[in-house]
């Protein structure tokens, strides 16, 4: 048979269950454009930026069953979508990104759009494939999405050159995805049983056992809570893997467990003699600068065979997938436990009872914080969590009030908070925040964003009014890039270049179609958000500017600090401390 290759991307990405693409036409692409117009069950999205664009299939991967999908130009669209690639490659993301190519046919060189996309993607792709014919385009797709979501997940870049889109050519055979899977050998991995028998005696023979999840035990949630417990253990996430564990669980601790945790988690880890450690890196957020005591008896089960023993010495070493894994652990975990006679019951209530005293008390800490005429945090999340159903979505840029929001916002189901983490990209929520509406369109949907990250793609709001998009876009607005202008307070007693000035953000509003609302108090709070509320529910986006306070410090920023500090040589801890000092003196 004779197909365009426009027409075979549109089947491939049929098959494989992609519900959106996010991109901007171009003369490389518009073939592809036009066929997905013509689906029925795909709908391509316009975006203002293809960064935009990236964030928000990044957010489609982590907030549905479909992998978020880009269809860019080549050149100034994947360098645009570089930074939302990047993101999804380091935090494990699955995410498909297609691009036209330049013609594969031509006798000329120095195309429009010619670079070798290829070289550019290497590093922050799982991999890239480049199309020969038409022949090859379902299968590529095919491959491409396989490897996106096998394994550790990430992006996998397919450049298809227009001439393969727009000419017909020959085609044998149109597999369904389904029958193409069915083609492949698959070789299971061994079970670790012999590591899981170790793994369980160890946490069985612990006097303070306790658990740390990054997002790689995210769909694991069922498992991990049984675990904590039958062991009365604690449990710590990682910031990404915020929602790997109810917030609203009494084993729940918060964010890490060194001294930048809550002190919830500093103390109910402050013995830990058995750390179990699923689907995390132990990267630098996640262990607040690699500050946390980690016990010689560490139990760490990851995807990815590199992350074991990487920063901290694994006692048990697991590959594998949480999913399969921890499910088998809970059933050795229970037989074990039942041969021994072994039960944790008195334990588990103190550990509840402690974590419950420790989380009252510093929230009542940060409700006594004087916030002199602006919007304490704490009072704000309060009222955010009491006003957003258990279901509902938090979505967090990159900045102080990321911590802000580890800190004071429990998140009660998997997959429900979504933040960029290790590439740590400044910008991501605008965007991520439209895009998780759109694959959830029933459930409430709210970004946090620094008024420097939302000024780095708030007309991407334009998009959310377009397609009536009605999610909350709360703006934390100082005036500073807090987080950095904190960090250089103390060893600079200068802020340099992160002071925003004054935005009037109602402009924007206006700009982009979206209504506005402004706290400015304690005491607007409850009303306030709830207007706001009333008007997602009518399809409207919200841009919600709150008068916020930062200064009081979260135990992240403070404990980064000090172990920073204390690594430092001692020639340099003096130069930096006496700087200080004269400073101070002499403003």
């Amino acid at each position: 048979m004779k197909k365009t290759g426009a027409w075979l991307v549109r089947y491939a990405l049929e098959q494989i269950g992609v519900r959106y693409t996010f991109g901007i036409p171009g003369v490389h692409n518009t073939e592809i454009y036009d066929e997905l117009n013509s689906s029925d069950s795909i709908i391509p999205m316009l975006v203002t930026h293809e960064g935009s664009g990236a964030f928000m299939a990044d957010a489609i991967s982590r907030t549905s069953d479909s992998i978020g999908t880009l269809l860019i130009v080549p050149a100034a669209g994947v360098t645009h979508a570089a930074s939302g690639i990047g993101e999804a490659f380091l935090d494990g993301i699955p995410m498909l990104v297609i691009a036209g190519g330049v013609r594969s046919d031509s006798k000329f060189k120095y195309q429009l759009h010619d670079m070798d996309q290829h070289a550019l993607l290497k590093p922050i792709t799982k991999k890239t494939f480049k199309v020969k014919s038409q022949e090859e385009v379902v299968e590529t797709i095919y491959k491409a999405y396989q490897i996106a979501v096998s394994g550790e997940p990430g992006p996998v870049f397919v450049e298809i050159p227009v001439n393969i889109q727009l000419y017909t050519g020959s085609v044998e055979n149109l597999p369904t995805y389904k029958d193409y899977c069915k083609l492949q050998t698959i070789i299971p991995s061994p079970f670790p049983f012999a590591s899981l028998d170790e793994a369980v005696e160890l946490l069985v023979q612990a006097k303070s056992p306790g658990l740390f999840l990054g997002w790689g035990a995210v769909d694991a949630t069922t498992s991990t809570i049984e675990i904590a417990e039958l062991l009365g253990a604690p449990v710590s996430t990682t910031l990404q893997g915020l929602s790997a564990f109810p917030g609203n669980n009494p084993l729940h601790c918060g964010m890490s467990f060194g001294a930048a945790a809550v002190p919830a988690a500093t103390i109910a880890f402050s013995d830990c003699d058995c750390l179990l450690a699923v689907g995390t890196r132990f990267a630098e957020i996640a262990t607040a600068s690699f500050g946390v005591n980690v016990p010689k008896n560490l139990i760490h089960i990851d995807i990815n065979p590199d992350v074991l023993g990487a920063n901290y010495s694994t006692k048990v070493g697991i590959t594998g997938d949480s999913k399969l894994i921890l499910p088998e652990l809970v059933k050795r975990l229970k037989l074990k436990l039942e041969e021994t006679k072994k039960s944790r019951d008195e334990h588990s209530k103190k550990i509840k009872l402690d974590i419950l005293k420790n989380k009252q008390a510093y929230t009542e800490e940060w409700f006594h914080h004087d916030s002199q005429g602006r919007v304490n945090p704490a009072r704000f999340f309060s009222v955010l969590r009491s006003t957003l159903p258990d279901d509902g979505f938090v979505v967090v840029d990159d900045g102080n009030h990321t911590f802000l929001t580890a800190e004071l916002m429990p998140i009660h189901k998997p997959r429900h908070m979504i933040s960029p983490t290790d590439f740590n990209c400044m910008g991501y929520a605008v965007p991520a925040t439209i895009a998780t509406k759109l694959a959830n369109p029933e459930k409430a949907v709210v970004g946090i964003i620094g008024d420097g990250a939302f000024l780095m793609t708030c007309m991407e709001i334009i998009t959310a009014s377009r397609n009536q998009i009605g999610a909350i876009f709360t703006i934390f607005n100082d005036g500073e890039l807090s987080q950095i202008a904190q960090a250089q307070q103390v060893p600079y007693n200068r802020k340099i270049c992160t002071i925003l000035g004054t935005t009037r953000f109602e402009g924007i509003a206006l700009a982009t179609g979206a209504e506005y609302l402004r706290i400015e108090t304690n005491d607007e709070i409850q009303q306030k958000l709830e207007t706001a509320w009333n008007l997602t529910k009518e399809g409207r986006p919200v841009i919600l500017d709150v008068n916020i306070d930062y200064s009081k410090k979260t135990r992240f920023t403070q404990g980064i600090v000090g172990t920073n500090l204390k690594r430092l040589p001692f020639s340099t801890k003096l130069r930096m401390i006496s700087r200080a000092l004269v400073r101070k003196v002499t403003g």
